[in-house]
Order: structure tokens, then C-alpha cells, then sequence
């Protein structure tokens, strides 16, 4: 491994590819260093059953602004442009069309309400006490944010509901495919965890279990939960890593069974496990039309099912289904994939969120101490944050301001 370059990016997710590619393209001497052993970050593309299945970020959010799309189409990946089914119940089954309405009613008062947010900045404080749907919002905000709704900042929220547009699309083979292959081919480093980062010489010292390496700039595009962990030893920079405290990351997992073909399924079909519990799954039929159904849980369904382990989620999961489509499916279901963030080494969980009152730690985040070392992701965007382009974005803005 080369021990000195101009500058060192941290991270191999789409904040790491960005930067990586903005800086190459512009003649710089780079090296990214990533901890684990494989690009991509939370953008993971696994291949079972010739399938490829995305068990992080799946979705290109916000499809008509996000740079990703113009990415894939020039490096010959599919986008699929076909739209989400999330607010459709496929038949209606175990939630009836009175009780979708009732229940995205409430979901529309509540985005309403966030147009003025109360004092404690607190999302439950927006919800009626009565309300009977207080648990089918704590599962969308679940899906949403990662979390339930009393951990939520409403001006977090809003800010990301103002940034982002009602179009969502996919890539056919695999959005960590996709952002995997834009550093394909550039100097990396895998399974090189740096240990700290020593910015009192007049170069930088990057520490690693395979020895330090000197570099003029760095770019750091670790997750919340690694930075507040105390994981890089970053002197001077205590500001920052209160702010990541202070912007943890949430849960959204995913479960992947195959699905014997021939079933009369419309592709995308979507079904809600079950609309009174915040612990529940979110399930796409067919998904790309392909023979299989891919099931996310998030926030509380997510935690509960975390501890639970891979084989614990896969039968709730397909209790769920079976409950809505009958036990019959139960031999037409094989499980063959799952992500449990919470436990993967050098990420620790799913997309950031701001804790009530924290909206503005985003600002401390992103707000370099030193010139030399600027941190990017996700977590480091004000309004897309949660998203590959969002960290995409901070990536390429990181990489900008240093060739400036």
C-alpha cells in the first residue's frame, strides 16, 4: 500500500466515489481508504439466484435532480423509471380502502402540522393523542427516517420533504452496483480502517493497521455512528463529533425471498404487514417483475428484528405474508438475503436523522475546523440527507472546495 499521497478520501460509499472521481478527473494524486472489504458503503448489491439484489439503497430519490441517473445511463446500467406502489394495498388485504384512507389522512394532517413545528421539535408532539393511528406513523417514519416518530427532529424533516421531489426510480442492476463502479479502477485501498487522523504537522498523518500515510488534504466520509464512536481519533475536533452524536443513524433493513414463478401478481405489487403496528414490514411483489419479494422494515421493526438475527426476521416476515396472502405461501417463499446495519463493522446503521432540537448539527458537520481535512455524506447534506445522491453531492461539493 502506498504510504503518501495529496489527498486521502475515507470511505467507499457514494460520498468517497464522488470525491474520489471529481478529484482523479481533475489530475489529482488520490488514494481512498475503506474499512471494509468492498465499495459501495451503504449502497450494497448482492448477486443470489442471478438476481441482483440491493440490501441497502435501492432507490434513485428525487429521480429528475439526482446526478446518479445521468451515471448510470453513461456507464450502461438500466433505470427503471417504473413508480413506486407504496401507497397502493395489492387487493386490499388485511386493510380495507376505508382504512387507507383513514390512515393516509392522518399521515396528510401530519405533514401539514410539521409546516409549524412545536417547541420541543419533537414529531410525536404533532400527532393527536387519541389518534388510532399513531402506530402506522411510527412504521413510516420508520421506513422514512429510520426511526419512530418521538426520536425525530420535525425541522429536520421538513427540511428534507422540501428538498426532495415525488420521483423515485431504480437501477435494474443494483444501485451499489452502479455506485461501486463509478471508483472502479482508481487507487484504493480495502480493509484499511484508519485509526486517526494527526493534522498537527505541516502534512497530515493517517493512521492505519497498515501503517500511516502522508497526505495534504483528507476527506471524511465515515458515518455518524463510526465518527461519535471515538473509532478516528481526530484531535481538535471534538465540535464535530458531538455533531454526529447528535445526528445518529436510524434503521432500514431489507429481506429478500424468492418467489416461485407463475404466481398471478401484477410486478411491484405492494402490501403494509400490518397497519396497526409500528413493527411491521413493508413488502414488494415481484419486484423489476422478477420472481421475487423484497420486504424492508425500519425504525422499531427494524431494532426489534435486529436482535432477532437474520433467521428470526425472515419468519416474521413471512408470518406477515402468509397472514395476508394465506399459509399456502409459505411454501412458495424461500428466503435467500437480509442486511442487518445496526451489526455491519464500520457502518453500525442505516441513514442519519436529526435528534429533536439537532436540525443544525448538519451545519456543524459539514463546516470544516481544519481546511485540510472537510467531511461528506449523507449526514452532511441539509436537505438529502438519508440518500446516495445526498452524499454523492457533499462528495463532489468536499472534493470542489479543496481543487478551489
Amino acid at each position: 500500500m502506498r504510504h503518501e499521497a495529496d489527498i486521502v478520501v475515507i470511505g467507499g460509499g457514494a460520498a468517497g466515489a464522488g470525491a474520489m472521481r471529481t478529484l482523479a478527473d481533475a489530475g489529482r494524486d488520490v488514494l481512498l481508504l475503506e474499512a471494509g472489504d468492498r465499495l459501495g458503503g451503504r449502497a450494497h448489491t448482492v448477486h443470489v439466484a442471478g438476481l441482483p439484489l440491493d440490501l441497502g439503497a435501492g432507490w434513485l430519490h428525487s429521480a429528475p435532480k439526482n446526478p446518479w441517473v445521468a451515471i448510470a445511463e453513461a456507464r450502461g446500467f438500466t433505470v427503471d423509471r417504473s413508480r413506486p406502489r407504496w401507497g397502493e394495498q395489492w387487493r386490499a388485504l388485511g386493510f380495507s380502502p376505508e382504512e387507507q384512507n383513514a390512515a393516509w389522512s392522518a399521515f396528510a394532517a401530519f405533514m401539514e402540522a410539521m409546516r409549524t413545528p412545536p417547541s420541543s421539535d419533537r414529531a410525536t408532539d404533532l400527532i393527536p393523542v387519541d389518534s388510532e393511528w399513531s402506530p402506522y406513523l411510527d412504521a413510516l417514519s420508520g421506513f422514512i427516517n429510520g426511526v419512530p416518530m418521538r426520536e425525530m427532529s420535525v425541522t429536520d424533516w421538513l427540511a428534507y420533504d422540501e428538498a426532495s421531489v415525488n420521483t423515485d426510480w431504480r437501477v435494474a442492476e443494483g444501485y451499489g452496483a452502479l455506485v461501486a463502479s463509478h471508483a472502479a479502477g482508481l487507487p484504493i485501498a480495502l480493509a484499511t480502517p484508519v485509526t486517526g487522523i494527526d493534522g498537527s504537522g505541516k502534512q497530515l498523518r493517517i493512521e492505519t493497521p497498515r501503517g500511516a500515510i502522508g497526505a495534504n488534504a483528507a476527506i471524511v466520509t465515515v458515518s455518524t455512528n463510526v465518527l461519535a464512536s471515538g473509532a478516528i481519533r481526530l484531535p481538535g475536533h471534538d465540535a464535530i463529533l458531538h455533531a454526529a452524536s447528535e445526528l445518529p443513524l436510524g434503521l432500514a433493513d431489507k429481506l429478500f425471498f424468492t418467489l416461485d414463478d407463475g404466481e398471478e401478481i401484477d410486478a411491484n405489487a405492494h402490501l403494509l404487514g400490518n397497519p396497526r403496528s409500528a413493527t411491521t414490514g413493508t413488502y414488494t411483489l415481484r419486484a423489476f417483475g422478477r420472481p421475487v419479494v423484497e420486504c424492508m422494515l425500519g425504525g422499531e421493526g427494524a431494532r426489534a428484528l435486529e436482535r432477532e438475527g437474520l433467521d428470526g426476521a425472515a419468519a416474521f416476515a413471512l408470518g406477515e405474508l402468509c397472514g395476508l396472502l394465506g399459509s399456502n405461501w409459505r411454501r412458495k417463499l424461500r428466503f435467500v438475503a437480509g442486511s442487518a446495519w445496526g451489526r455491519a463493522d464500520h457502518i453500525l446503521g442505516g441513514y442519519s436523522h436529526a435528534l429533536p432540537g439537532k436540525a443544525d448539527a448538519r451545519h456543524v458537520l459539514s463546516t470544516p475546523i481544519d481546511p485540510r481535512i472537510r467531511f461528506a455524506g449523507e449526514a452532511c447534506s441539509h436537505g438529502e440527507f438519508s440518500t446516495v445522491h445526498g452524499a454523492y453531492n457533499t462528495g463532489v461539493a468536499a472534493a470542489q472546495a479543496l481543487l478551489g
